[in-house]
């Protein structure tokens, strides 16, 4: 709207063109406008006319042309300026016949383009007979004057033109203009000129817009003669903008033809040409006007442009961590059960198919899955993770496969991504994908077949290209056998496998992982750890606590696995005191890890008798019901412990600790 005001209050430059008597008058009335306009009059007419507009819009604009009778005829014609003609209205004509009859009874009206009406009542009211002529050309005018004479006719009126002719031929000649209708005509043209800069301003505005839209667009009036196209648009064309303006579409890229969509006045939306060796989506749309087809609009977009847009979309709204965090070398241990899912996880790493990892809970399923997505040529887009157990049914489903606008009650404006479209071109982790609920397995079939997501509510499936890593510490073969999991997807995720060993059965690689755990708590609990509990220059009690839990360790059974011992360092490192200069002898340090720690030196299901070369075995089956309120009580007591260290923050805790707030929560209510 501002710049609409800036221009229309700019005077619009009109240029006034008329010979002798039309001039005379044109100047006495330029200074009655001077408020609104810059008016300059000419005094010359036709081709020399021309030739003067045209050196005057090379210097300035010119908006608007006034002229009379042939002399605006001609103008309009080789001009691309607006001509407002001067027009004699009714009162014009009787004056000028009046005054006409006054001097003869034998009156010729000469007239330009067409005669006027009304002239018989005219004649019938005066009781006299007016001979009436039309020219277009001054040649005309000049034979119809002379045609005129050998009628006998003394008195011409009409323009300029035919009152010159007139009394070169030795007629009365009268002016049919009036200094009114001179008047009325640079009225018109102020007004023609202010609509003009607002119709520039206005197009001026709507090319800035349309040269900011990564877009073509092309816009055709009803004849399909090209009114806009926009920049990027004469890039793909390989033209300067302008060059093709005005003139037919059709003739000037076949391709791009807007004759039918003008003919039908119907849309075509998204379809693929091939333009000038590039592939476009492009979308014809008619312009109906208040019921009237005046054009039509073409928009093109590049295919590799939306490419770019949704992989942006898909991925702009992921964590710091969107990537994964996690290297397959950080999966600590030297031993041959640890080296093979290393093994196994890189050539993972180099294939697109579905991997299955199988192991108990808090054996480091997810570690490997972010160690394959790393070592993959997705490493640099997105890796998701998801727990199939941790969220309703209900809440799965938005979460997975995304929902649109109202789906449901409570619903976000506006829709919600998935976690599948947000893994688009990265990798998704299900885990704990056993507990999966038999409803959206069939959905999550469907993914892995057909490469699409359906959101919830939507009609129109999403395209994506992701791959699947899926968990379980279930059977998921036993769970086929009772009904609780589809035997077709079974397949699909069982494609690439990865059984993950438990601690128990790596245990000589217990201390490279406790070394490695050692230093994640210390970086997590912060700088108070390091100080009273970490390395060299912490506490003398340490180093004798830690020797006591490598020594004791072997003859756990580990039943939480990596977890277990990354919790139980943890508990360590935040409840030991910080020693005297005195030091802690060894059989100090282990009553102190048997007070901190009772599980590691506990009869069932967690403990494992000393055995030959440090390895342990399973205890028996009744010794664990025996251990399982001593294990309860053990954990409480490091949650609490926990919750101290971080001064009662139940957030940071459950950071720490590796859990919900939900399982915090029930672990409280348990104790």
């Amino acid at each position: 709207m501002s710049s609409e005001t800036s221009l229309s209050s700019i005077p619009p430059r009109i240029v006034a063109v008329g010979f002798r008597r039309i001039n005379k008058m044109l100047q006495e009335l330029a200074p009655q406008v001077a408020d609104h306009a810059v008016v300059e009059v000419l005094d010359v007419g036709f081709e020399a006319a021309v030739a003067r507009i045209q050196a005057l819009q090379a210097r300035q604009p010119v908006d608007v042309v006034v002229a009379a009778g042939s002399n605006g005829g001609y103008l309009r014609q080789h001009l691309d300026v607006p001509v407002v003609l001067v027009k004699v209205g009714g009162f014009d004509l009787m004056q000028a016949l009046t005054q006409a009859r006054r001097l003869s009874g034998r009156i010729g009206l000469l007239t330009y383009e067409g005669m006027a009406p009304d002239l018989q009542r005219f004649e019938r009211l005066f009781d006299f007979t007016i001979a009436q002529r039309s020219y277009r050309t001054e040649d005309e005018a000049r034979a119809c004057v002379r045609e005129l004479q050998h009628e006998g006719i003394e008195v011409v009126v009409g323009s300029g033109v035919a009152v010159d002719v007139a009394e070169q031929l030795g007629l009365t000649g009268l002016f049919l203009y009036s200094m009114d209708a001179v008047r009325e005509a640079l009225a018109d043209a102020v007004e023609v000129a202010r609509a003009g800069r607002i119709q520039q301003a206005k197009r001026e505005r709507l090319n800035t817009l349309l040269a900011q839209l990564s877009d073509g667009v092309i816009s055709v009036d009803q004849h399909e003669r090209i009114e806009t196209l926009n920049p990027a648009m004469a890039q793909w064309l390989g033209i300067e903008p302008g060059a093709w303006l005005g003139r037919r579409l059709s003739a000037a890229c076949p391709e791009l033809s807007l004759q039918a969509t003008l003919r039908l006045g119907q849309p075509e939306r998204e379809k693929i040409e091939r333009v000038r060796g590039r592939q476009l989506i492009v979308n014809r749309v008619p312009i109906v006007e208040q019921g009237v087809l005046t054009g039509a609009v073409l928009s093109a977009q590049d295919p590799i442009s939306i490419q770019r847009v949704d992989r942006h979309l898909r991925t702009r709204a992921q964590s710091h961590a969107a990537s994964g965090r996690y290297e397959l070398a950080q999966f600590a241990g030297r031993s041959e059960a640890s080296r093979r899912v290393q093994t196994l996880a890189q050539r993972c790493a180099h294939s697109a198919a579905t991997v299955l990892l199988l192991g108990e809970s808090g054996t480091g399923k997810e570690l490997i899955a972010q160690g394959i997505h790393r070592a993959s040529d997705r490493r640099d887009m997105p890796f998701v993770a998801v727990n199939c157990a941790a969220l309703s049914e209900t809440l799965l489903e938005s979460e997975l496969f995304g929902y649109e606008d109202g789906a449901f009650t409570g619903a976000r404006r506006g829709g919600k991504v998935g976690l599948f479209e947000a893994a688009h071109k990265g990798t998704i982790f299900l885990d704990e994908v056993g507990e999966m609920p038999l409803a959206l397995q069939s959905r999550l079939l469907r993914v892995l077949q057909e490469r699409e997501v359906l959101r919830v509510g939507a009609v129109e499936p999403t395209p994506v290209q992701v791959r699947v890593i899926a968990a379980t510490h279930r059977d998921l073969a036993e769970h086929v056998a009772q009904g609780r999991f589809r035997l077709d997807l079974y397949y699909r995720l069982n494609i690439l496998r990865i059984e993950v060993p438990p601690l128990r059965e790596r245990l000589e690689d217990l201390p490279d992982i406790a070394a490695s755990l050692l230093d994640k708590v210390r970086d997590r609990l912060g700088g108070p750890a390091r100080r009273t509990m970490g390395g060299e220059a912490g506490g003398t009690a340490w180093p004798s606590l830690w020797q006591a839990l490598l020594a004791q360790a072997p003859h756990h059974a580990w039943p939480g696995n990596v977890r277990e011992l990354d919790n139980l360092i943890e508990r360590l490192l935040v409840c030991v005191p910080a020693s005297s200069d005195t030091g802690v002898a060894p059989q100090g340090a282990q009553a102190l890890l048997r007070q901190l720690a009772p599980e590691l030196f506990g009869a069932g299901e967690g403990a494992m008798p000393p055995a030959a070369g440090g390895a342990g075995v399973r205890a028996e089956a009744g010794d664990a019901q025996e251990l399982k309120p001593a294990q309860r009580h053990s954990e409480r007591e490091h949650i609490l412990a926990t919750l101290a260290a971080c001064g009662g923050d139940k957030a940071l805790a459950c950071q720490r600790l590796g859990i919900s707030r939900t399982t915090l929560w029930r672990k409280l209510r348990e104790g």
